[in-house]
């Protein structure tokens, strides 16, 4: 029996709403991509992930972000996309490998000023349409998993609904995007972004047979989503990408934290999502993929 695993990436708000457009743009189309046994959000995908096997209905959580009267609110950072940008890269600077980065990056977010745990929290509080996490088999999901990154060793979290954590608490951590959100105390730990280890964590979905990937930002020169599609592939999965198209990255733009974007992202993704569901229908919804 094929076993399908569904991966959400990163990329803030407007990240949220594309993936949301694209997702109810296929099920349009004839691709309905919710029936998976393994599902994968980090950061943004974390929210799509949770709202997604939460069992609210695409129709409503399109809607969450194409009206403005059920769309949440958001806050605003208060360091803006700049400085935040120079704090990351900082963060590089000296780094011997990959983990002292992630924990360089942690330590400048602890450091960063940010609004409050609990002002945050209100936020993903308010995005969720259930705060449960999803039992096995329901909205088609049997596993759930979110990414974080311990903010004072760089070594990834990943929590589930075994893990003793709560879904809000998991998701926000996922989603404290260093220097513009304050990392999440979890179990007297502090935990930031799960982008910082990469900003798929497709790996994640070893031993499915078929991996629909979302990929919101594509960072020009970085291979790490090529890398993971390679050693899924090794292990004999099919892998499809799902990327912005033109029209979709640009009502995305510059900022994937600007709340503003929503409504063009989803219906740009909407869009994306009806054009490209026969191309997936095969793909993901046949017993036997193409060849």
């Amino acid at each position: 029996m094929t076993r399908r695993g569904r991966v959400f990436g990163g990329g803030g708000v407007a990240g949220v709403a594309w993936q949301t457009g694209v997702l109810t743009g296929l099920a349009a189309g004839g691709a309905d991509v919710r029936d998976a046994d393994l599902v994968v959000g980090t950061s943004a995908g974390a929210t799509v992930a949770a709202q997604l096997t939460g069992g609210a209905p695409l129709g409503e959580l399109f809607a969450r972000q194409v009206d403005p009267a059920l769309q949440v609110p958001e806050l605003a950072p208060l360091l803006d996309a700049g400085d935040r940008m120079a704090l990351v890269l900082d963060a590089y600077d000296g780094a011997v490998d990959a983990l002292d980065v992630r924990r360089r990056i942690g330590a400048m977010a602890l450091a960063a000023p940010t609004v409050t745990e609990a002002e945050r929290r209100a936020v993903i509080e308010a995005r969720l349409p259930s705060h449960d996490w999803p039992r096995a088999g329901a909205s088609g999901a049997s596993a759930l998993r979110i990414v974080a990154v311990d903010a004072a060793t760089g070594v990834e979290r990943v929590f589930g609904p075994a893990s003793g954590v709560a879904l809000v608490d998991a998701v926000a951590a996922s989603c404290a995007v260093p220097g513009a959100w304050p990392p999440v105390t979890v179990d007297g730990r502090r935990y930031i972004d799960g982008g910082v280890r990469t900003a798929e964590n497709a790996d994640l979905a070893t031993g499915c047979d078929r991996v629909l990937i979302l990929q919101v930002v594509v960072v020009p020169g970085s291979t790490d989503l090529d890398d993971q599609i390679a050693a899924l592939r090794a292990r004999g999965a099919r892998v499809r990408v799902v990327r912005p198209n033109g029209a979709a990255a640009a009502a995305i733009g510059p900022d994937v934290l600007d709340p503003s974007v929503r409504e063009a992202a989803a219906r740009a993704g909407h869009a994306q999502g009806v054009r490209e569901a026969a191309a997936l229908t095969g793909f993901w919804c046949a017993d036997v993929p193409p060849s």
